[in-house]
């Protein structure tokens, strides 16, 4: 039998929410970094890197408003989502060279949200045969890229998009 070590799933399964408060939250009330992962603020949201990627750079964007769904959320924060996502594609594309994407949100606990409560959306970059045997045989996803060195590569990028907004 073959073994793939992924000691940080260990970190979430036993640590799934027992953080008190918002985690959105809490990350955003933390100096920006590779210890909080935020890779941007901007003025109505920021960009985050999911501790627990399903895809090396999934990144989630997050308005700032601690707002249950999309619909509770203003003019203004809805289109910096969208503006923020759009940005997101872009660096993974220069980072990882990726062919697709799934953007999307979990909006309640009933359809998987892991952060009930905060609504924001996922971006994760995709590439032809990465859904190997791996995820439908063994509810497993290997992750090559640590976060340390994902954060480091993507706000790189992000940072020289900076000027294009």
């Amino acid at each position: 039998m073959k073994h793939i070590w992924s000691p940080w799933r260990m970190a979430y399964i036993e640590n799934h929410n027992q953080e008190p408060g918002c985690l959105l939250c809490n990350r955003l009330a933390e100096a920006d970094g590779p210890q909080n992962l935020i890779l941007h603020r901007a003025r109505h949201a920021f960009v985050i890197l999911n501790r627990f990627p399903y895809t090396n750079g999934h990144m989630m964007i997050v308005p700032f408003a601690h707002r249950a769904s999309l619909e509770d959320l203003g003019p203004d924060a809805l289109a910096e989502l969208m503006l923020l996502s759009s940005r997101a594609l872009a660096v993974l594309r220069q980072a990882y060279g990726a062919e697709a994407f799934n953007l999307g949100a979990n909006i309640g606990e009933a359809a998987g949200a892991g952060v009930v409560g905060h609504v924001h959306l996922h971006v994760l970059p995709r590439w032809p045969g990465d859904t190997n045997f791996m995820t439908t045989t063994a509810d497993t996803r290997v992750v090559p890229s640590s976060l340390e060195s994902t954060y480091e590569r993507l706000h790189k990028i992000w940072m020289g998009l900076k000027g294009r907004e």
